[in-house]
């Protein structure tokens, strides 16, 4: 599957237009991924040390987003995507945003889940409804196994929103303000990446 769809950021027969936003899209995607990657990173850190029960959960959803990370790193590679040229910021400011809500404690980083989980499970829809609109009556190699590859990350992303609501996200202090920044801050960084 992935083979296939790395074909549909190098394939010929799309039009220019086509091209330009399939690139804007693996660029934006694996960049959301490292920064996932790197959310989880930081938080694994601190409840390794300070809540040790709590470090399984967030190494599974931190796999997760690993696997994501490589699957975008192996479209953008060999598709020859130029990757944003902001990588190292976003790294930076996904590990701080990792250690600085576990630090907060176990809700505000299942906070943190969430608001990130429900900006990138609404921009990989509004990914799906592009790719299914404009290639609706199309057959182009490639394109059907990166629709897979959106959904099924997608659906993993909105199970680590599930995840963080039943392990209290909502009582994190103070909710709001916090998950509302950080979707803020999101949706921000996916401009951003789309275009650097």
């Amino acid at each position: 599957m992935l083979k296939r769809a790395i074909n549909s950021v190098k394939h010929t027969n799309l039009t220019a237009k086509q091209q330009s936003k399939i690139q804007k899209i693996v660029r934006v995607d694996q960049a959301g991924e490292l920064g996932a990657d790197y959310i989880y990173a930081g938080q694994h850190l601190v409840f390794s040390n300070t809540k040790p029960a709590l470090a399984p959960l967030i190494k599974h959803m931190w796999e997760q987003e690993i696997h994501h990370h490589n699957t975008f790193d192996s479209i953008q590679t060999e598709g020859r995507v130029r990757p944003s040229l902001l990588t190292p910021v976003w790294k930076a400011a996904a590990f701080g945003l990792g250690v600085g809500t576990a630090a907060l404690g176990k809700e505000a980083a299942m906070a943190c889940t969430e608001a990130v989980e429900t900006v990138i499970g609404g921009h990989y829809n509004t990914q799906l409804r592009w790719l299914h609109k404009e290639f609706a009556d199309s057959d182009i190699e490639g394109i059907t196994e990166l629709k897979e590859i959106i959904k099924n990350f997608r659906d993993d992303e909105l199970e680590h929103l599930d995840t963080a609501v039943v392990e209290g996200a909502k009582q994190a202090v103070p909710y709001y303000l916090l998950t509302e920044t950080i979707k803020t801050g999101c949706r921000v960084a996916i401009w951003i990446a789309e275009r650097v």
